[in-house]
């Protein structure tokens, strides 16, 4: 079965998908980084761990809304939590985006060889007698 873009997105936010089969980790893991509140989360999260309250605070939403955010990064994989007394700090998991990032990787090859053609066409085309 294949979702549609909105579909998948509203599976990944919606609590009751923990009990169905797991997407596969890098569709996860754009799908955790197509929201510009989780990029930021995980902005925060690359410079060190940070309690719940610590990552709401920039943000004007209710603190159950953060915490979905959370989930959501958390069951991609690019966050986890600690255990510290009462405290549950997350800290960031780098796996994921390395994957993602070597993924991308293919395609950043593939744009600069056409970029490099390109260059090269103007580069005879500016030798060419007009």
């Amino acid at each position: 079965m294949t979702l549609a873009p909105y579909e998948y997105n509203l599976l990944v936010m919606n609590t009751s998908a923990r009990r169905s089969p797991a997407p596969d980790r890098l569709s996860a893991t754009f799908a955790a980084l197509a929201d510009p509140t989780r990029r930021a989360i995980l902005s925060r999260l690359a410079k060190g761990e940070a309690t719940v309250n610590e990552l709401a605070k920039p943000f004007e939403m209710s603190q159950p809304a953060i915490s979905k955010h959370l989930k959501v990064l958390e069951r991609a994989g690019l966050i986890t939590r600690g255990k510290q007394a009462q405290c549950r700090p997350r800290k960031i998991d780098a796996q994921p985006l390395a994957e993602a990032d070597e993924w991308l990787e293919n395609y950043r090859k593939l744009w600069e060889a056409n970029f490099e053609r390109l260059d090269a066409l103007l580069d005879e085309l500016k030798q060419s007698p007009s």
